[in-house]
């Protein structure tokens, strides 16, 4: 079914073992998940030199694992288990209460053969964090200053104030922390200034594209469009409604985003003008803003993939 030496391996992750099954043997091998463990099934990955190991991302506990197959230079892909399962689902292998097995993941590999996922270097990792900590922060405060106008008491207002405070000047310890942790890396700052030449596009969201979105400027304009969860096939309704529209892409990068699309609207000529158009024609405010999120996102994808900085006369995407 498959060419020669191309093996492929899934793994079925549990928290004390992982079940491994690979094209290249008829039956699978159980090993513990402990350092010992990891070590024997890097053994055995030497040996059999996979095409590619897939494993479903379970939310934290396949990050070992991951980490140390990067390590060993790997290539790993770490799947959404909803795709696994529709997959499973299709070749009629699934009933609803069925377990998801390392086989249907190798099977699921072999056939969909899925992108690979790059490593997550500990500064992203900690911008990430980073970037996470300000998003609450902000809210905190702007629920603060929303108490303040609303208090009516003298001392109470006082204490809002102080708050206020202590949370402005942790916003700007966080803000400093991520701009040092761009800076210390060569490629992040390269990144960070060809994005932050784009008008509209701050430093915290050159940070949190850098962090949440490694892959932009490796992908097509369709494939980062479909990845962030601002493909036109998600919006075409207009109102924003439903499963279709939430359920996919990165949220944070597209909450991440929505601010520097507004103030694009206002200060990006291209963007701005981009919006007008479509506005003009009849689309709802709200579609021709997702709309210009993507184009957005589409001029920063081909920035950085081309290494370029911002140049309004050129930018004709």
């Amino acid at each position: 079914m498959h060419q020669h030496n191309t093996t492929y391996v899934g793994i079925d992750i549990s928290k004390s073992k992982f079940d491994v099954r690979s094209t290249e043997g008829s039956k699978g091998v159980v090993y513990q998940y402990t350092p010992d463990g990891m070590k024997q099934f890097i053994q055995l990955l030497q040996k059999i030199q996979p095409e590619l190991i897939c494993l479903e991302a379970t939310g934290g506990l396949e990050r070992k694992l991951v980490a140390l197959l990067h390590k060993h230079k790997f290539p790993v892909a770490v799947v959404n288990p909803r795709q696994i399962r529709d997959f499973a689902r299709a070749k009629n292998r699934l009933a609803k209460t069925d377990q998801i097995d390392a086989n249907t993941i190798m099977e699921f590999a072999q056939t969909m053969n899925p992108r690979i996922t790059e490593p997550l270097i500990q500064t992203q990792q900690k911008m990430r964090d980073f970037t996470a900590r300000r998003g609450q922060v902000c809210k905190q405060l702007l629920q603060e200053r929303n108490r303040l106008g609303s208090a009516a008491d003298k001392q109470v207002a006082k204490l809002i104030n102080q708050s206020i405070r202590f949370l402005e000047k942790q916003l700007k310890a966080i803000e400093k922390e991520l701009k040092q942790l761009i800076d210390a890396d060569e490629e992040s700052r390269k990144r960070s200034k060809i994005l932050q030449s784009v008008p509209g596009i701050a430093g915290t969201t050159a940070a949190l594209l850098i962090s949440e979105l490694p892959e932009l400027g490796s992908l097509s304009r369709k494939q980062i469009s479909r990845l962030v969860g601002v493909a036109p096939t998600n919006r075409d309704s207009g109102t924003l409604r439903g499963k279709r529209t939430i359920g996919g892409g990165r949220v944070r990068v597209r909450n991440g985003l929505y601010m520097p699309t507004v103030t694009a609207l206002y200060h990006n000529p291209v963007i701005s003008t981009f919006y007008k158009r479509l506005v003009k024609n009849g689309k709802p405010k709200m579609v021709a803003l997702v709309a210009a999120m993507r184009k957005l996102l589409i001029i920063l994808n081909t920035m950085v993939k081309e290494g370029k900085q911002w140049e309004a006369k050129v930018i004709n995407f």
